[in-house]
């Protein structure tokens, strides 16, 4: 993320490069860079002549090549852009042209869904003389500061809460995200506060019925919340696919046994070695008061054991709504 924040400064102040090879798993960068090159390099007036946009599949590398080194009419500058660029016949045909961009010409390829061989020389002259940027996929534990990072961007502050609701509900679709957290923009100013009851209200997450209080539940041994929490998910499946449920509850009790045989005992190694936010350290140490080694490890367990039985192994015809109350009620007693 760090490199994508440096790309986006620097087209904000108008540090352009001649070519962008933007390429990877995760699309939502790559299209977040190449639409702010699309919208804000040229004027409304400039775009009619400066700004060309193909797609891979219906391009030559000839047709690329003659558009980039064609000069602006009464612009600085000109804009290509290259959509699906993956399916360009052949990536190679560019290698001259690469070595020596025109420089009134910005060219972005954006290469979703592969990664180009970094051996060829067209990538390597496109790295000495552009941008080449892989956009990566970003993992569970990384999201809640993607959110809190998106929302800050946005000159808004959020809550620990709220990104922990967002994260885990929205899991690492990163379009998506960005959409739900968008809406709040709507009614929240800047330098506004994002919490947990703007995001019930205008996104539709429920504050007391989510993952985040499950785990919560669970790890005081609140058997009343447990089961009211289950009893919920199994009657609201399409929103709280059993799936997500029992990712977020293995990470959850791997964090309590790093905690339970860690050494370190400061709120500031806590929320360092657990990856949380400090304002969650007093809940987790109040679990490893609750849970034994022993348990967690039955735990982490049981939760193996239904990871299969939800994907249909020797789970008969149960419902996956009825197997995570069954998980829920065991973990309990453990």
């Amino acid at each position: 993320m760090k490199e994508y924040h440096e790309i986006l400064t620097q087209l904000r102040n108008k540090q352009y490069k001649p070519v962008y090879l933007l390429y990877g798993n995760e699309a939502f960068f790559i299209d977040k860079i190449t639409d702010f090159i699309s919208k804000n390099v040229l004027t409304e007036a400039e775009k009619g002549f400066n700004q060309s946009i193909f797609y891979g599949r219906d391009v030559t590398a000839g047709q690329i090549v003659e558009t980039a080194k064609r000069y602006p009419m009464m612009s600085e500058k000109q804009v290509v852009i290259i959509r699906e660029a993956q399916d360009l016949k052949n990536l190679d045909a560019l290698e001259d042209y690469m070595s020596q961009p025109v420089d009134s010409t910005i060219l972005v390829l954006a290469y979703k869904y592969k990664k180009p061989d970094g051996r060829k020389k067209v990538v390597k002259e496109i790295k000495k003389n552009g941008v080449v940027f892989e956009s990566k996929t970003i993992y569970e534990n990384q999201m809640q500061d993607w959110v809190s990072d998106y929302v800050h961007i946005h000159k808004r502050k959020i809550t620990p809460k709220a990104t922990l609701l967002i994260s885990d509900y929205i899991g690492t679709n990163l379009s998506l995200a960005a959409n739900e957290i968008e809406k709040l923009f709507i009614t929240i100013p800047v330098d506004g506060m994002v919490d947990d009851n703007a995001v019930s209200k205008i996104i539709g997450i429920n504050k007391d019925y989510n993952n985040f209080e499950l785990t919560k539940a669970l790890g005081s041994k609140n058997e009343l919340k447990a089961l009211q929490i289950a009893t919920y998910f199994a009657n609201n499946q399409k929103e709280h696919p059993i799936v997500v449920s029992i990712s977020i509850l293995g990470r959850y009790y791997t964090q309590l046994m790093l905690l339970h045989f860690s050494p370190k005992s400061s709120r500031q190694d806590v929320a360092r070695i657990l990856g949380i936010n400090p304002f969650f350290v007093d809940e987790y140490l109040n679990a490893k008061l609750k849970n034994s080694g022993a348990s967690i490890a039955k735990n982490i367990e049981l939760i193996r054991q239904y990871d299969l039985k939800s994907k249909g192994v020797g789970s008969g015809v149960t419902s996956n709504g009825e197997l995570l109350k069954e998980l829920v009620i065991k973990l309990l007693r453990n």
